[in-house]
C-alpha cells in the first residue's frame, strides 16, 4: 500500500471533520442567539435535514456500487459533493432573515448541503475495503485517516469560532467562517476522490433484469435492509457506534453553551476544542498498536469505557469549574480517538466478510457504507436535537444576538447534564450492543 495512498485517502477527512464539527458545535447556537431562533424550533431545524440523509445515504450507497461496477471507481459521485458542498455550506450561514423565515432558509440550506456531503462520504466509507486486502492493512490505512480526522476537527472546532471571531462575529462572522471552512473541505475531498482509487480492478458491468433494477429506490432500501439482515457484525458494530455518536453529538452542541453559559466566555470553546482533540493526536499511534495486541473489540470497549467515566466526571461543574474542566475533557478526548479508529477499523473487516460471503460481482460495499453512515448521521443529528429538547424544556432563553441572555438555574444545570451525564449515559449503553460483536469472525480477504 503506497503511501501517496494513504495519504490521499487520509485527505477525505479534511471534508469529514469540518462537516461533522461545525454545524454540530455553532449551527444551534448560531440559531438560537444569532438568530432568534427558539430552542423547540432550533431542534426541528437541525434535525429534519438529517433525517432527509438517512433516506438518500442508501441511494447513494447504491449509486456508488453501481458506479464501481461500471467503471471501477467511486470518484465521480465523491467528485460531484466535493465541488456543490462548498456552496450549500455558505448558504448555511447566510441567513437574511431572524426568527421562523431564518429557520426555513436554514433547513433548505442544510438539506443541500447534506446532500452533497453524502454523495462524498458514502462511497468514501467504502473504499478501504477495496484498497486493503487484509484486516491489518485496513487498521494501517485508517489510522491516518483518523489523525487527519483527528486535526481537522481540531483546526475546524478550535479554528472556526476563531474565524468567526475575528471576522466581527454575529451574521458577518458565521458567513466569512463558512466561505473559508467550505473552501478548506472541498480541497481534501478533491485530493481524495482523485487519489484514493481503486486501479486496474474494473468490473464486468452487470446486464440483464439486476441491472435494470440498480437504479430503483425501492430495490436501493430493499439492500439496506437486506444487508442489516444478513450481518449480524453489521448490527452490533453500527448499534453501538450510532449510540456513541449520539453522545458525540449531544456534547458537540453543548460546547458552545457550556463556553458561554458555564466558563462565562463565548470564546472558551476554542479552549473546549483544543483539550478534546489534541491529546488524540498524540495517542493515535499507541491506539493502534493496542489493537494489535489487545484486538479491536477489546480497545473499542476500552475507550468506550473512559469516555464515560471521563464525561460523567464533568457533572461537578455545577458546583465550581475550573482547569480540571479542561484535563477531564482531554480525557474523554483521548477516549474518543479509539472511539474513532476502533469501530472505523472494523467496518472494512464486516464489509469483507459479507464481500466473501456473496457471489463474484455482487458486493455490497457501497450499501453498507451507506447504511452505516445513514445511521452515524442519526446519531450525530438526534446529539443536537437531544440537547435543544432538553434546553427548551429546562426554559432556556434564546437570543436575537444582543449578547447572551439571562439564564435561569434550570437551564445552566441542563447545559451541564447534556454536556456530561447524557454523553456518559450513552456510551455506557454502547457496550451492550458491542458485547454482541464477535472480535474473532472469519473475516477474510476480500476478492
Amino acid at each position: 500500500m503506497p503511501n501517496r495512498l494513504r495519504a490521499a485517502y487520509a485527505a477525505g477527512s479534511v471534508g469529514t471533520g469540518g462537516f461533522g464539527t461545525l454545524p454540530g458545535l455553532v449551527l444551534s447556537y448560531y440559531l438560537t442567539d444569532t438568530l432568534g431562533v427558539a430552542a423547540g424550533l432550533a431542534s426541528l431545524v437541525v434535525t429534519v435535514p438529517k433525517i432527509w440523509d438517512v433516506v438518500v445515504d442508501p441511494l447513494v450507497g447504491r449509486l456508488s456500487d453501481a458506479s464501481a461496477r461500471r467503471t471501477g471507481s467511486r470518484a465521480p459521485i465523491m467528485l460531484v459533493g466535493a465541488i456543490s458542498l462548498p456552496v450549500a455550506f455558505t448558504l448555511l450561514f447566510a441567513a437574511p432573515w431572524t426568527g421562523g423565515a431564518a429557520a426555513v432558509w436554514v433547513v433548505g440550506a442544510f438539506l443541500l448541503a447534506t446532500t452533497a456531503f453524502s454523495l462524498f462520504q458514502v462511497p468514501y466509507i467504502a473504499l478501504p475495503a477495496e484498497l486493503a486486502p487484509t484486516p491489518a492493512a485496513r487498521t494501517r490505512l485508517l489510522a491516518p485517516r483518523i489523525a487527519v480526522l483527528a486535526l481537522a476537527i481540531l483546526a475546524f472546532g478550535g479554528g472556526g469560532p476563531i474565524v468567526r471571531d475575528a471576522a466581527g462575529s454575529g451574521r458577518t462572522g458565521y458567513l466569512v467562517m463558512a466561505v473559508v471552512t467550505g473552501v478548506v473541505m472541498a480541497a481534501g475531498m478533491v485530493v481524495a476522490a482523485l487519489g484514493a482509487r481503486r486501479r486496474g480492478t474494473t468490473s464486468t458491468p452487470a446486464r440483464g433484469p439486476s441491472s435494470q433494477r440498480q437504479g430503483s429506490i425501492l430495490a436501493a432500501y430493499r439492500s439496506a435492509i437486506d444487508v442489516l439482515r444478513d450481518s449480524a457484525p453489521l448490527r452490533a458494530l453500527l448499534a453501538a457506534f450510532v449510540l456513541q455518536a449520539l453522545a458525540a453529538g449531544a456534547m458537540l452542541a453543548a460546547a458552545q453553551y457550556v463556553a458561554t453559559y458555564v466558563l462565562g466566555q463565548e470564546s472558551a470553546v476554542t479552549g473546549l476544542f483544543i483539550a478534546l482533540v489534541a491529546p488524540a493526536l498524540l495517542v493515535m499511534a499507541p491506539a493502534r498498536r493496542l489493537a494489535d495486541r489487545v484486538g479491536k473489540k477489546r480497545a473499542f470497549v476500552a475507550s468506550s469505557l473512559l469516555f464515560a467515566l471521563a464525561t460523567a466526571s464533568l457533572m461537578f461543574m455545577t458546583a465550581a469549574v475550573g482547569w480540571w474542566v479542561y484535563l477531564a475533557v482531554a480525557v474523554a478526548g483521548v477516549a474518543y480517538a479509539g472511539m474513532q479508529l476502533y469501530p472505523l477499523a472494523m467496518l472494512p473487516d464486516v464489509i469483507a466478510h459479507d464481500t466473501h460471503a456473496r457471489p463474484a460481482g455482487h458486493d455490497r460495499a457501497g450499501v453498507i457504507a451507506g447504511v452505516w453512515t445513514a445511521g452515524e448521521t442519526a446519531g450525530l443529528a438526534l446529539g443536537p436535537t437531544l440537547a435543544l429538547a432538553v434546553l427548551a424544556v429546562s426554559g432556556f432563553v434564546s437570543s436575537a444576538g444582543e449578547g447572551p441572555a439571562v439564564q435561569p438555574g434550570s437551564a445552566l444545570t441542563a447545559v451541564v447534564v447534556i454536556f456530561s451525564a447524557l454523553p456518559a449515559l450513552l456510551a455506557g449503553v454502547s457496550l451492550f450492543p458491542l458485547a454482541r460483536y464477535r472480535d474473532h469472525q472469519p473475516f477474510t480477504e476480500a476478492r
